[in-house]
């Protein structure tokens, strides 16, 4: 039997497969849409496992970990707790049962649903977890100064931060959501991109000490203005405004959390805004991903911890382009180095322990000094204190995959990839991901991610080398020529050493000698 019917918040039509939250196709595979109608049929009955194998692989011959994969799909897409189901229930020995209230659509609502939903794209990395999930977007540097632009991304950067502390709601990645710089004033449709249920859009014009800002919040669903305010302030006063900002949106979307935490203690000072002003220019530079100008924010974020040595982020992202700068650019790592990149990391933490970055930072400066444990239980602060961080997930799997836990390690680079699918950094989602393949010794895959990773247009010189390497174990003739030739184009001096000397965090000495080894076997001189 052919129907429409909802659970709220889903709608599932068992005639396509085809399964909806809202104006939003939650995708699944052809098997797992066959369970899910198996088990609509029958709600509130437990459908056996014969049943279903009989229903959706019907004259086959399957095991049991093929339902259980569909099953964990589902549960997936519903965002289903299988120890406090909502929606499918595991009956011991019996099957499974479908729990949730049904109603079913006549066949005129069924089709105006459809025709509404029919132009909608589908959505790229969003949640079901019954979260609002909200994008800020980069707001317009009004002040008609370019080089005032900072201070646009500064204001923007930080709302990002402040409403990433609310555990009740999702946070797209900064990286994601500001690839849609300069969006054309269709909110709606970023927001759909993006997976957004609200967008946060604005514009910032700075004129000597005076700043106007306004703000909007945008339910992407309807196109409509949820709340628009403008703020005329003295520059003094712009901590006070963003604390404005975001309980005002924070209220608009999420009532109880209407009187969350405001840091605004030691905040107020001049000293304190030139810090704060210094520490975004560097900020500008870490991420254009270069060797100067990882010198340059470096130089920013040690002139903001010199006008206000309480600034936590100062300390634990100068840990992070000292560490950087090793790994990817040209500071030579020395010991000495990497004990001040830690204890720069540990001072942000002490000063800000409730920042789920300086904790994110603090691992990365202890995975490089080989403290793999403290890196990872930093790294798992991070992840509690903000669940919507994509590059803490990223550091997990990194961390986990050199201590060899290379099945734990993969989902984390996946999650990483799902909560910041445009993040102008994910070539290093893929670039670890490809590390992680060739360091277990899985050669295809890590080909495969290290070629993704070379693709987008800012990835640094090892993707090239992580895919030469696996090429070198493959011995895939005909592609390690033109491989090789963009690795030495892009980094002439790479050579086995140099990875040997710039690999140093690497745990396993296996498993940095399979790494040189592919090297060596593609051709890469000593």
């Amino acid at each position: 039997m052919h129907q429409s019917v909802s659970f709220d918040p889903f709608r599932f039509e068992s005639a396509t497969g085809r399964l909806w939250r809202g104006a939003q196709e939650v995708r699944l595979t052809p098997k797992a849409a066959a369970v899910l109608g198996a088990l609509v049929e029958h709600a509130g009955e437990p459908v056996s496992k014969q049943a279903l194998f009989a229903s959706v692989w019907p004259g086959s011959v399957v095991t049991d970990d093929a339902l259980i994969s569909c099953i964990q799909e589902l549960r997936k897409a519903l965002a289903d707790d299988p120890k406090r189901p909502r929606f499918i229930e595991t009956r011991h020995r019996r099957g499974y049962r479908f729990v949730a209230p049904l109603s079913q659509l006549t066949a005129p609502a069924a089709r105006l649903l459809n025709e509404s939903e029919k132009d909608a794209p589908a959505a790229k990395g969003a949640d079901f977890s019954g979260r609002p999930t909200i994008a800020v977007l980069p707001f317009e540097n009004t002040s008609g100064d370019p080089e005032q632009e900072y201070f646009s991304d500064a204001i923007t950067q930080d709302i990002i931060t402040a409403l990433s502390k609310h555990r009740s709601l999702l946070v797209i990645a900064r990286g994601s959501s500001f690839v849609f710089r300069g969006h054309g004033g269709d909110a709606r449709r970023v927001g759909l991109d993006l997976g957004a249920g609200y967008i946060v859009e604005g514009s910032i014009g700075k004129v000597g000490r005076r700043v106007r800002i306004r703000a909007r919040l945008v339910e992407t669903e309807s196109g409509r203005y949820v709340w628009a305010e403008q703020y005329d302030r003295d520059l003094g006063e712009i901590f006070d405004v963003q604390d404005e900002i975001t309980a005002t949106i924070a209220a608009r979307i999420e009532p109880e959390i209407g009187n969350a935490e405001r840091l605004r203690a030691a905040r107020k000072s001049e000293s304190a805004l030139q810090a704060w002003e210094c520490f975004h220019l560097g900020m500008k530079h870490f991420y254009k991903s270069t060797a100067v100008d990882n010198a340059e924010a470096q130089r920013f974020f040690r002139r903001a911890i010199e006008l206000d040595s309480t600034l936590a982020q100062a300390y634990a992202w100068l840990s992070y382009a000292q560490v950087m700068g090793m790994i990817y650019f040209d500071a030579e790592p020395d010991q000495e180095r990497l004990n001040q990149a830690v204890a720069l990391a540990r001072t942000g933490v002490e000063l800000d322990e409730q920042d789920a970055m300086t904790h994110f930072m603090c691992g990365r400066a202890l995975l490089a000094s080989k403290a793999y444990q403290e890196a990872l239980a930093e790294l798992g602060s991070a992840v509690e204190l903000n669940p919507n961080l994509a590059v803490v997930y990223c550091g997990l799997g990194d961390s986990l995959a050199y201590e060899g836990r290379f099945g734990e390690a993969i989902p984390y680079f996946e999650k990483a990839i799902q909560l910041s699918p445009y993040d102008p950094q994910r070539w290093a989602f893929y670039s670890y991901r490809a590390l992680a393949h060739l360091l277990a010794g899985e050669f295809d895959h890590a080909e495969e991610w290290a070629k993704r990773a070379s693709r987008i247009p800012n990835c640094h010189y090892w993707p090239l080398a992580h895919r030469v390497s696996a090429l070198g174990h493959l011995q895939r003739a005909a592609e390690l020529p033109s491989a090789i030739a963009e690795l030495l184009l892009r980094k002439p001096e790479f050579s086995c050493s140099f990875a040997r000397e710039r690999l140093f965090y690497v745990k396993n000495p296996e498993h940095l000698a399979r790494y040189v080894q592919g090297l060596r076997s593609a051709g890469i001189k000593e």
